[in-house]
């Protein structure tokens, strides 16, 4: 008895989680709907709040303990870097996942934890900010990597701590401004879909500015990722040839081999989160900015799903929600492909045996490898140990 009436409940619950979107309630529909609800769950918000914390505090306290051991400047704006991607990722959790875990709470009500009607341009403000600084940030260290190996020389003459702050500092800023474009009245932040978040309204050609607001971020993600994805491409191809050329069969060789192949390892894991958490959300608004299809036209077909229109377009709202959750696991994925897996790989001491007397000689790793100092420094700087 307890089961059918929460079977019963479940049903009205999502009719009406989009309900305040729509110009009409929206009625329940010949039990069709059990389907598309079935991906509502608050499980997913809590899960992905506790391990993008963990995560995260992880990685920033091991660089806070690394950032006060580094004497070299240039390590020191990679722990900057790092920690900064932390920190975003982290106050982005931190700042979301609790308003959604409140909604699932308040019976998917939305109005029941909002009844002001700020929360909803809040949240789409922090989603905004935090997800354009953490991919402008991956951007910004995939082109000092570049940079460090293409051009060592360059780089360590000109790349200095102030500088890291300062572009940091104009991420953040520029982000935040871009996220508040819609308080200005340039765009606007609606409830998407199943009603526990709101974002960037798409397709909805009737709000000023919408348009170009809503176009404009998805041409700044993917860009973002084109500059990533190019650089580390860059980056790849530079060590695997500076290596070759220098190769060799002694144990330094063979060691520095391995840790060229580790990098680039990570450097593909990097490119891989990347694209599979954000090119299917970016893709995906631009789909629905050309089809014109909003968060109004998700309501109305999740309450009427009987005709192939109302089915694809509650496909697409359907999919907008996953995709939004695989943006929202980079968030959780970023400390451990930037730092933590790499962390444990380099946390490997090598020892060689040398005839120095009969005496051991324990080799960390950076020794002086047959790469080239060049090699060193860029490794070095950005996969310390």
């Amino acid at each position: 008895e307890p089961h059918r009436h929460m079977r019963d409940l479940r049903e009205p619950l999502c009719s009406r989680m989009l309900g305040s979107n729509t110009s009409k309630p929206l009625h329940r529909g010949n039990g069709t709907r059990s389907s598309g609800c079935g991906s509502v769950s608050v499980g997913f918000p809590i899960t992905m709040m506790v391990t993008g914390m963990v995560g995260n505090s992880l990685a920033l306290i091991l660089v806070y303990i690394s950032y006060r051991k580094k004497e070299n400047k240039r390590k020191r704006s990679f722990l900057l870097c790092i920690g900064s991607l932390a920190l975003t990722d982290l106050f982005g959790q931190l700042l979301t996942s609790p308003i959604v875990i409140s909604v699932y709470r308040a019976d998917l009500r939305w109005e029941r934890v909002d009844p002001s009607g700020y929360l909803c341009p809040f949240f789409g403000v922090c989603m905004t900010t935090f997800g354009l600084c953490a991919l402008f940030m991956a951007s910004a260290m995939a082109t000092e990597r570049a940079t460090a190996i293409t051009n060592p020389h360059w780089y360590s003459n000109h790349m200095k701590t102030s500088v890291t702050k300062q572009t940091l500092a104009l991420i953040w800023g520029l982000g935040l401004l871009f996220a508040l474009l819609p308080v200005a009245g340039v765009g606007k932040y609606t409830r998407q879909w199943p009603g526990t978040w709101c974002f960037i309204s798409v397709g909805d050609s009737q709000v000023s500015g919408n348009m170009f607001f809503s176009v404009t971020f998805a041409l700044l993600g993917i860009f973002s990722l084109l500059v990533t994805v190019s650089c580390n491409v860059v980056t790849i191809r530079s060590l695997i040839i500076r290596c070759k050329s220098k190769s060799g069969t002694s144990q330094s060789s063979k060691q520095w081999e391995r840790l060229t192949t580790e990098t680039i390892i990570q450097l593909l894991g990097i490119m891989c989160v990347l694209l599979i958490c954000w090119s299917p959300l970016l893709g995906l608004m631009l789909r629905m900015i050309y089809t014109q299809i909003s968060s109004h036209e998700c309501s109305s077909a999740a309450g009427h799903s009987s005709s192939t229109s109302d089915r694809e377009v509650q496909f697409d709202c359907n999919f907008f929600l996953t995709a939004i959750r695989l943006a929202s696991l980079n968030q959780i994925l970023d400390p451990w492909v930037y730092l933590l897996f790499r962390e444990i790989l380099l946390r490997k001491v090598c020892f060689q045996q040398v005839d120095d007397g009969g005496t051991s000689a324990v080799w960390l790793m950076f020794p002086e490898p047959p790469c080239g100092p060049d090699y060193v420094r860029f490794i070095s700087f950005w996969f310390p140990t």
